[in-house]
């Protein structure tokens, strides 16, 4: 049975060559870096938190349109009525308050 070496010096070694690499062959510094990387984050953040503005004034715009609960409460209230109807043999009843 031969021992099998867990990988972890080639590994290590690969990091260590990598961070230098990194480091050599930066194209700026590090705090030139993090400020373009934060100004990209503020700038998508305004982004999205734009677009949800506009998803909640266009959900607002619709506040007339009944909802998908008021549409699903209709339409059962709708089948229960044609129910009563077949069952009566097309005689119309009044219809019981949903709640």
């Amino acid at each position: 049975m031969s021992e099998q070496s867990t990988g972890f010096g080639p590994f290590l070694f690969g990091v260590v060559i990598g961070a230098a690499l990194g480091f050599l062959f930066a194209p700026e510094a590090g705090a030139a870096s993090r400020t373009k990387l934060a100004r990209r984050v503020r700038e998508l953040a305004a982004e999205k938190i734009d677009e949800l503005g506009e998803l909640v004034a266009a959900d607002d715009d619709e506040e007339g349109a009944p909802t998908a609960r008021a549409a699903l409460a209709r339409r059962l209230t709708d089948a229960k009525r044609r129910r009563r109807v077949a069952r009566r043999g097309g005689v119309e009843e009044e219809d019981e308050p949903v709640a």
